[in-house]
């Protein structure tokens, strides 16, 4: 199946659809959103990417992000991915949103206007091994340490959007 991408402007209008490869070759600005999920303990669920992912693999990252499909609002594209990938769902709350733009080594580039949103669980989640290899619980101070200690361990984006994020995210009330 083609993925299509939501192409908008900088005020998130939408102004097209592109298949999602050729949008990242041409590193067009597209519609995007990135879940963080938080236990009561106020751990972050992260993501390490599966082996087998095209761009970005084994690396860690927040619990989920993709692209939203055209007519799906965010909030429903956040939990339809979480399903995806982590097999559950959760509330989510949209956060804040930005326009980011992150180079990858094999030509591809995300330009995304991301749109954050946070959620809470408490349970393991039952990954699908296609896209996530496996994941862990750290609190907000551990994963900000272990990015300046061990940045190629984890997604462009991912540093991007939690430095951005850190602020909102660390003081968000459920």
């Amino acid at each position: 199946m083609v993925e299509n991408v939501i192409l908008v402007d900088e005020q998130d209008n939408e102004v097209g659809f592109m298949e999602k490869i050729e949008a990242h070759k041409k590193a067009l600005l597209h519609r995007a959103f990135s879940v963080f999920v938080f236990n009561d303990n106020n751990e972050l669920m992260l993501q390490q990417r599966a082996k087998s992912k095209y761009h970005s693999p084994l690396l860690w990252t927040n619990t989920c992000c993709s692209h939203q499909r055209k007519g799906e609002s965010n909030i429903s594209a956040g939990k339809r991915r979480l399903e995806e990938e982590m097999g559950f769902t959760c509330e989510l709350k949209e956060v804040f949103s930005f326009i980011y733009k992150a180079p990858f080594e094999n030509g591809l580039t995300e330009h995304e206007l991301d749109h954050v949103m946070i959620g809470k669980y408490n349970s393991e989640p039952v990954v699908n091994p296609d896209e996530v290899e496996g994941y862990k619980w750290m609190k907000l101070e551990a994963v900000k340490k272990d990015i300046e200690n061990n940045p190629f361990e984890y997604t462009a984006w991912f540093k991007i959007i939690f430095e951005k994020s850190y602020d909102k995210i660390a003081n968000f009330n459920f």
